[in-house]
């Protein structure tokens, strides 16, 4: 079976800005680099690969982990002209509640085309991205959580009963880990530079309530490499989530560790995220049938991220 691309044109149109990390340049250059123009495969430099649309995430998506006194402001946020959300550091146009929403919709047909055994994994190429996003507020560049919200889906709509969510973006996913720390069916696993925005995710933070012992986060220095960020996978959050034993796994895919990203210190190279992928989706394929939703969090130099981006889509669709 193929490995379905989720993307679509329309990600272009929430506007923050030329000079802004997470412009709509970040998209243009993966799907230039995967050979989409438009919403059309163009000549596909990568086989078992099948493009897919989106469609409009609908109330009940996002509001199984969003609050609803939140949802009902964004879209007048929107339409005022507010140009930020109320935390100050999340850019907002008239586009960018629908693109926003469509992002979700991205996650929840990945999220169908691996359950329904259409597709064998799924990549989400969407912005804006989403696992800073608490459960009543957006933050660092995010509107709604796009891995909370497959998450969700896939256990009200698939009886999913145990979800893994990997988080390599080089931030901690405060969002995520707000939303699910008091659940012990969604194990959430974080690696990320600290000290760092959101300057969360503290190695004592591990759930909290019946969640207690569900959420594992690694925070690491500024400095650290490949040989680090493999070392944890291998050693510390893989040996955890094969005890869990997850039926889907859903991997927060930000690449701003790259060593040429401008928004971290760390040192990752392409090579480095290549067998973090690798070492991703031989687990996938031996614990939970294969059954993985990547979706794309952060990565703000074009060039590294388009690259890894296609390096990691090909070594899902191998």
């Amino acid at each position: 079976m193929p490995t379905a691309l989720i993307t679509h044109s329309d990600f272009l149109t929430h506007d923050t800005g030329p000079f802004h990390p997470e412009r709509a340049d970040r998209l243009r250059s993966i799907q230039t680099r995967l050979g989409i123009s438009g919403n059309k495969n163009t000549e596909q430099p990568i086989a078992r690969l099948k493009y897919l649309n989106p469609r409009l995430a609908n109330d009940s998506h996002i509001l199984a982990v969003h609050k609803a006194s939140y949802v009902e402001a964004i879209p007048g946020w929107c339409k005022d002209g507010y140009t930020k959300l109320p935390t100050g550091d999340t850019v907002i146009s008239p586009n960018s509640e629908m693109v926003a929403r469509l992002a979700a919709g991205a996650v929840v047909r990945g999220v169908d085309a691996v359950l329904s055994k259409k597709y064998d994994n799924a990549f989400c190429a969407i912005r804006p991205p989403g696992h800073h996003a608490e459960s009543n507020r957006g933050m660092g560049f995010c509107i709604y959580n796009n891995a909370a919200i497959a998450a969700r889906y896939a256990q009200s709509n698939y009886n999913i009963e145990r979800i893994a969510i990997l988080d390599w973006d080089i931030h901690h996913g405060n969002g995520t880990q707000e939303i699910f720390e008091e659940d012990p069916s969604v194990y959430y696993f974080s690696i990320h530079q600290s000290p760092l925005y959101p300057f969360t995710g503290a190695k004592s933070d591990r759930g909290s309530k019946k969640g207690k012992g569900y959420t594992l986060n690694v925070p690491v220095s500024a400095g650290s490499g490949d040989e680090v960020f493999i070392e944890t996978l291998n050693n510390l959050i893989l040996p955890n989530m094969r005890i869990f034993k997850p039926d889907l796994l859903i991997l927060s895919a930000g690449f701003d560790a790259h060593v040429d990203d401008p928004l971290s210190g760390t040192l990752v190279t392409d090579q480095g995220f290549q067998t973090m992928s690798k070492i991703v989706l031989d687990f996938s394929k031996n614990q939970c049938n294969g059954q993985i939703v990547s979706i794309l969090e952060g990565g703000y130099n074009l060039e590294a991220l388009s690259r890894c981006v296609t390096d990691h889509v090909g070594i899902m669709a191998s």
